[in-house]
Order: C-alpha cells, then structure tokens, then sequence
C-alpha cells in the first residue's frame, strides 16, 4: 500500500467558508492524500451561516477530524509528518496568533508546528479592508516562511460562476502542495 501525503485543512470564522469545504471536497478525490482536519468555533457558526452546513458534514469530508481544543492530537507534534498546512479562511485572530506564536488552541499549535518544522503552510486571509496590525502580522508570518494568498478572484479567466473563481483558487492554493488539479481550473497561458 502506498504511503499518503498529508495534508491539514483548517478553517476560521472569516467569511470564506466556501475555500475550506471545497479544498476538502478536491482532496477526497485525491487517493495519495491524507486529510486532517481541524475548525474553530467562529468557523462552526460560519459555515452554518454561509453554506448551511454541520461540522459533522464537514468532518465527514476529510479522512481525519480533530477538535479545535485537542492540543495533544497529531498534528500539534512536530514529529507527525506532514506536507504542510492549509487555514482557508484565515480570520485576522488566527492570523495574529500565527504571527506570534501564541498556540492557544490546535490551529495555531499545528500552524506554529508546521513552521518550525519547515514545512508549507499557507494562510487565506479574509478581511478587508486592511489595518496596519493585518499587515505587519501578514509580514511575520511571510517572514518566518508561511504563504499569504488572499483569495482574490482573478478576471483574465473570464470566468462565468462563482465556483469557478473558487475553483481557481482552490486549484493555486493546493498546486503548492503538488496536489494533482488537473481539471479545476485552466491556467493562464499567455494571450
């Protein structure tokens, strides 16, 4: 049997929910990928309000599901191997716990984990518009090596749907981690 490469999903209370559910909808498709998944409470409520979804629905969607409170699952060691970490969306708390190293539950425990382990770990911030302390907490975590990539919809693709635009992104986001997207989303090519 062939090892899985895994993979952590995490979702905020920024509005966005629709990225989370769907990176976790493209990734059960995915065979040689792992999933682990972990939401805050804000994030409970929001895709209650934005996709009218449970997280026992969401849950169901990725092959492991940790509380937000569990520091001592898996993914708060180090020593669990992963491919890096994904928080979509990522609320500006989230984002300054990150920033600072303040691992007070299991999203900022994985996320510092998987920093200081050298792995990827990329940050869908939502919030607009941005204050000066979004900024520099965007710069500290660019600065100790995490991706910042705002889901910003892009124009040139001429795209006719909204899950197409999220599709795109979904499909940039998860092609740093070499997930096979073949089929979400057609690349630019030059015109």
């Amino acid at each position: 049997m062939m090892q899985q490469k895994r993979l952590i999903i995490a979702m905020t209370g920024a509005t966005g929910a629709i990225y989370g559910v769907r990176m976790l909808q493209v990734l059960r498709t995915q065979e040689e990928w792992e999933t682990h998944f972990v939401i805050s409470a804000a994030g409970i409520v929001t895709i209650k309000h934005e996709m009218g979804m449970r997280r026992s629905e969401l849950a169901e969607l990725a092959d492991v599901s940790h509380g937000v409170n569990d520091i001592a699952a898996s993914i708060a060691s180090g020593g669990f191997k992963t491919e890096g970490m994904i928080i979509a969306p990522c609320s500006m708390k989230t984002l300054a716990a990150v920033a600072h190293g303040f691992g007070d539950n299991l999203i900022s425990r994985a996320a510092d984990v998987v920093l200081k382990e050298r792995r990827r770990l990329v940050l869908m911030p939502r919030e607009a518009p941005l204050n000066l302390i979004h900024i520099r907490n965007m710069a500290a975590v660019a600065e100790a090596g995490g991706v910042i990539f705002p889901p910003m919809p892009t124009f040139y693709s001429k795209s006719d749907s909204l899950l197409a635009m999220v599709n795109e992104t979904v499909g940039r986001v998860l092609e740093l981690f070499g997930v096979n997207v073949e089929g979400l989303y057609k690349p630019w090519e030059g015109m």
